[in-house]
């Protein structure tokens, strides 16, 4: 999930991000000579190494998930070394405390057996430092190792978790904007459908017979004896002025043939925690075709997901509008982009549900550093 710079700096100062606090300032305490224990001050280099290890705890925990892939590998590695080098200065047992909190970006990093084995790696040079360096005998290395395996693995799996429920939630997030902007489109195709219907039935019925009363009025005004009669001439105005607003409130109703997409666009995105979205829509433009409708909004859809879960954007720029005989739509970002790209199926998919429809779909790098899409369909298919 994307993060603004609020959340950011919200994520530093989580609940779970201040129990880590805690966790390293009792490592300090018990490591830097400040409370008097028996080889506790792990002189200069322990200090060092102390706060190395927490500079690269608040970038990690700075960077937004998924982003900065390198940087986070860098800090995994500047982490274990702290920790590792700190073990390595005294035989006091809080500095293992530091691995249970390697192991928590270790489980972020890494999943199933990549974790395990890195987990392995770990808790092996700390067995081999409480060998060699600690002169502990096997079986208080088996009890230490053991001990602080459990509380790395508990520790793992709380991240494991937290990182799955956040998965869960981004697409929770993802298919309640789906539904909003389907149930949208469903309810601006019935609306639309309703003003077909209803500018067909007066062009048809109320038309036809307000045609007939004229014919029949004409009919009986050419009568002499009716040739003086002031009520039919009013009757006969009546009805042409009857006709004319009729014939006007018919065009209206053409007028706003189709479906209003810029409403299910919004509807869209609004669930969407990121990318932000900065709209420029033609206000007039109206898609008559559901199935044209509902395409367009597909590749909406479809291009924000990708800008989120590939490029890591956010912030995205969506354009729609009539261009000469074509109906454009454009999508850009400010993600990552690796050119030239492979299309997966969601990109296939678009190109195919547009082929269909006469358009095409034209894929670039954009000048904000993230991917630019263009879709065009025909107006000649999606005009009234």
């Amino acid at each position: 999930m994307q993060r603004n710079p609020v959340f950011q700096w919200r994520e530093l100062l989580s609940p779970l991000a201040l129990a880590s606090y805690a966790a390293w300032l009792a490592v300090y305490l018990t490591n830097s000579g400040w409370v008097g224990l028996p080889d506790g001050d792990s002189g200069l280099a322990g200090q060092v190494l102390m706060w190395t290890f927490l500079a690269a705890w608040l970038v990690l925990l700075s960077l937004e998930f998924g982003q900065g892939r390198k940087v986070a590998d860098v800090g995994i590695v500047v982490l274990a070394a702290c920790a590792l080098g700190l073990l390595t200065l005294g035989h006091s047992s809080t500095g293992a405390i530091l691995l249970v909190l390697l192991a928590t970006q270790l489980a972020g990093r890494f999943e199933g057996r990549g974790l395990l084995v890195s987990l392995v790696i770990v808790n092996l040079v700390f067995a081999l430092i409480m060998w060699q360096i600690w002169n502990y005998p096997p079986v208080w290395i088996v009890l230490t190792l053991a001990s602080y395996a459990a509380f790395q693995a508990f520790a793992a799996l709380v991240m494991h978790y937290a990182i799955k429920a956040e998965s869960m939630a981004e697409e929770l997030q993802e298919a309640n904007a789906h539904l909003l902007a389907t149930r949208s489109l469903l309810g601006e195709a019935a609306r639309d459908q309703e003003r077909l219907r209803l500018s067909r039935e007066l062009h048809d019925v109320a038309g036809h017979k307000l045609t007939a009363l004229k014919l029949n009025l004409r009919q009986l005004s050419r009568r002499p004896e009716l040739n003086d009669c002031q009520e039919l001439e009013t009757a006969a105005s009546l009805a042409d002025e009857l006709l004319g607003d009729l014939r006007a409130v018919v065009r209206q109703l053409r007028d706003h043939d189709g479906i209003d997409l810029g409403h299910g666009i919004r509807q869209l995105i609004e669930p969407l925690p990121s990318p932000r979205v900065k709209l420029a829509l033609e206000a007039s433009l109206r898609i008559p075709g559901t199935c044209q409708a509902e395409t367009l909004l597909r590749i909406v859809q479809e291009g924000l997901t990708n800008a989120v879960r590939h490029g890591h954007a956010r912030n995205a720029w969506l354009g729609l509008q009539r261009n000469g005989n074509d109906i454009l739509l454009q999508l850009e970002d400010d993600g990552s982009l690796s050119w030239p790209i492979q299309p997966g199926n969601g990109l296939t998919g678009m190109r195919e549900r547009l082929q269909e429809l006469g358009g095409s779909l034209q894929l670039e790098p954009s000048s904000r550093g993230g991917l630019s899409l263009t879709a065009r369909l025909p107006a000649a298919t999606v005009s009234s």
